[in-house]
């Protein structure tokens, strides 16, 4: 960490070396630098401005991962962040409201525009039953007039105690330009104090008199629910089966701070957005098994008629069960589900032949033995693995050539060629991939905490794997390094045959054995799709997932990424924690938390709970579960909310400041350097201007 220390100038050829810093400044970087802090006066007051800001708690950040494109529940969690509005307002109020007026007060931050409409109707119902049909809805009634009173001042209450930690510029940026000097005010107003209660009420009062209550309470909810989560971090897996991956994507899009570390289902569709062909059959054949076709259709208006079409001609004869659309409530009809079914195979076997052609293409990545329909029997409707025959499930293979198995029929090409340009020109995809890509990384570390989806690949003694990755055997974090470079030149590279070869390593990082975002001996997708015996199925965890609770493995993970094992923190999602079996979130003695608790519906019976936020803020680190969500109409209507369990996992002895965290260590060494141009203008080696 950098120490702001009192410096002693040197000077040297032009350069400058202050006490303690091994930094040499050259005059023309401070020159440089001079630009942006002309005088003494300038620069004094920046330094004296981040001097300040380090000593300010630490903001609050929150870590979730695997929300799977369950949209609904998610954008709640987002709302209500967590629980800490309710906390908030129980800070706040205490027992001054009551627990309905509590539950009230958070449904109008969680929903502003819809509470508000519910309660103007509310109101104009009264006033029907009390005065009349002629009884006007509008924003002179009386009684609305004076609900709207009560709940501004309750916002800005709430809205100052959320805004305590930070400065007054830092709000004033999170504040829309257009109530900015309003809402200023107010939050530095008493509404107490008689010296300023007629100019605090002549504030209010003239929002409700030009008819802007109802904007401004959206403003003061939205800025409310921007100040108690200072920072987002979304431990992998947006998308997959759930319907509103892309609902979700807006939502981040939409965040102030958010990083996020990829999951296997992200890069895939990463990959299928950059013009990957297997990358695309894979998404898709994911969606369809789950009759996802929001994300698909609605989300990013992809064209599915080619393959609609493909299905049709080619694949209308039996189908396995295996291959039956998994939906457990749906508006669709039964020949709907059964043509998504059918969609689903012809796409499968698209996927299986794009895969069989990758593998022989990319022989370092070793998978020969995930090809599979060159092992087929066609005839005998057998498949031969590991020297055992099984007999198929499904044997109609409609589009295979037994001779060149792995060759696209004219069909197939037609529809590959269609779906990718698809996937190419849909905006909305395109715009997606561009976040991820800009806001994404294979791990990331932040804060003294190294947050990754699933594992670092390690042997059954605990070394990290080695994995050949264009040429070089690597492992560890440069693996990791070079998987995340991988990823970015699919998406940036120009030469053709770089961006083939990153496209291919980024499906091997879906379903890889050596992935770091997968952790599996085996995808087996075809197992599952085409063979009975419950023993192909089975999908090997790497080794890291048996030696994650030995605390001495997790240290040495810490250390290979720069961290003080001390004070550090493992943060991963991917692999439900089975809190019904009787599975812990926090292991090797608090090294390491998962936070996959279910956001998805179809583990909440193996989770027992709706998902994890881990919580880390300037008085400790502490773990949130949520219970399953009923509905956004139910929250609104009855003021329903999830209701966490909150665990704590530590306590910081003295309060976190920001001069602790990454950002105060990069302010520590900007006030070095302004220290070093403050004193250039002090000696006149820099002129002010």
């Amino acid at each position: 960490m950098v120490e702001v220390e009192s410096f002693v100038k040197g000077k040297q050829d032009n350069y400058y070396k202050y006490g303690g810093e091994p930094i040499l400044y050259d005059l023309n970087y401070l020159k440089l630098l001079a630009k942006q802090y002309p005088t003494v006066d300038a620069v004094s007051s920046e330094i004296v401005n981040f001097s300040a800001i380090i000593n300010l708690p630490k903001g609050t950040e929150h870590f979730m991962a695997d929300i799977h494109g369950e949209h609904e529940a998610f954008d709640h969690v987002m709302r209500n962040a967590s629980g800490v509005v309710k906390r908030k307002i129980d800070d706040t109020f205490g027992d001054t409201l009551t627990d309905a007026q509590k539950k009230e007060l958070a449904t109008l931050v969680y929903y502003p525009q819809e509470k508000i409409a519910l309660q103007k109707s509310a109101l104009a119902h009264f006033a029907e039953d009390e005065l009349g049909e002629h009884a006007a809805q509008n924003s002179k009634d009386p009684a609305l007039l004076e609900w709207y009173e009560i709940v501004m001042v309750r916002l800005i209450r709430l809205c100052r105690q959320s805004a305590y930690k930070y400065t007054h510029s830092k709000v004033r940026k999170a504040i829309p330009q257009h109530f900015q000097y309003i809402i200023e005010e107010l939050l530095h107003e008493n509404e107490h104090s008689v010296m300023k209660q007629g100019y605090y009420q002549g504030i209010v009062d003239s929002i409700l008199a030009i008819d802007r209550t109802d904007d401004f309470i959206v403003v003061l909810a939205e800025l409310i629910r921007k100040l108690v989560v200072d920072h987002l971090h979304i431990v992998g897996d947006i998308y997959d089966r759930g319907y509103g991956a892309h609902q979700v994507m807006d939502t981040l899009r939409r965040h102030h701070s958010v990083d996020i570390q990829w999951g296997n289902h992200d890069v895939l569709w990463i990959g299928a957005a950059c013009g990957s062909e297997v990358c695309m059959a894979d998404a898709l054949r994911v969606s369809l098994r789950y009759a996802n076709l929001e994300t698909i259709e609605e989300g990013y208006g992809l064209n599915l008629t080619p393959l609609m079409r493909l299905a049709l001609d080619h694949y209308q004869g039996e189908y396995a069960p295996t291959f039956q659309v998994k939906v457990k409530q749906t508006n669709l009809r039964e020949k709907d589900l059964d043509l998504l079914s059918r969609m689903q195979k012809a796409i499968a076997v698209i996927q299986m032949k794009l895969e069989g052609q990758l593998i022989m293409r990319r022989p370092e990545l070793q998978l020969a033995h995930r090809q599979f329909l060159h092992r087929i029997d066609f005839q005998a409707g057998t498949i031969t693995l590991n020297g055992q025959v099984y007999k198929l499930i499904d044997g109609d293979f409609p589009t295979v050539d037994p001779e060149q198995p792995y060759e696209l029929t004219k069909d197939e090409q037609n529809v590959v060629d269609k779906l990718k340009a698809s996937f190419q020109h849909s905006s909305d995809l395109q715009k997606h991939a561009r976040f991820l890509i800009d806001q994404g990384s294979i791990y990331k570390v932040y804060n003294g905490n190294l947050l990754y989806h699933a594992c670092i690949p390690l042997t059954a003694e605990g070394d990290f794997q080695e994995f050949e990755l264009c040429g070089r055997l690597l492992r560890g974090k440069v693996l990791l390094d070079g998987f995340d470079e991988m990823v970015r030149k699919a998406y940036y590279a120009q030469d053709s045959q770089e961006k083939a070869q990153a496209l291919d390593v980024v499906w091997y990082l879906w379903c890889g054995e050596n992935s770091p975002l997968f952790g599996k001996s085996k995808m087996a997708t075809f197992e599952r799709y085409f063979i009975a015996e419950k023993e192909t199925h089975k999908e090997v965890k790497n080794f890291y997932y048996a030696l994650r609770d030995d605390e001495s493995v997790c240290v040495r993970i810490m250390g290979e990424f720069g961290l003080n094992a001390t004070t550090s923190h493992i943060i991963n999602g991917h692999v439900p924690v089975k809190v019904t079996a009787g599975e812990e979130p926090i292991r090797a003695n608090g090294k390491l938390i998962t936070i996959d608790g279910g956001f998805a519906k179809a583990y909440q019976k193996e989770t027992g709970i709706a998902g994890y936020t881990l919580i880390f803020n300037s008085q400790g680190m502490h773990l949130v579960s949520h219970k399953p969500f009923e509905s956004r109409e139910r929250a609104i209507r009855e003021d329903l909310d999830i209701l966490p369990t909150s665990v704590f996992i530590e306590k910081n002895q003295a309060r976190m400041l920001v001069g602790d965290t990454d950002i105060g260590v990069g302010l520590k060494a900007d006030i070095v350097t302004l220290k070093s141009l403050l004193e250039a203008y002090r000696d006149g080696s820099v002129k002010e201007q």
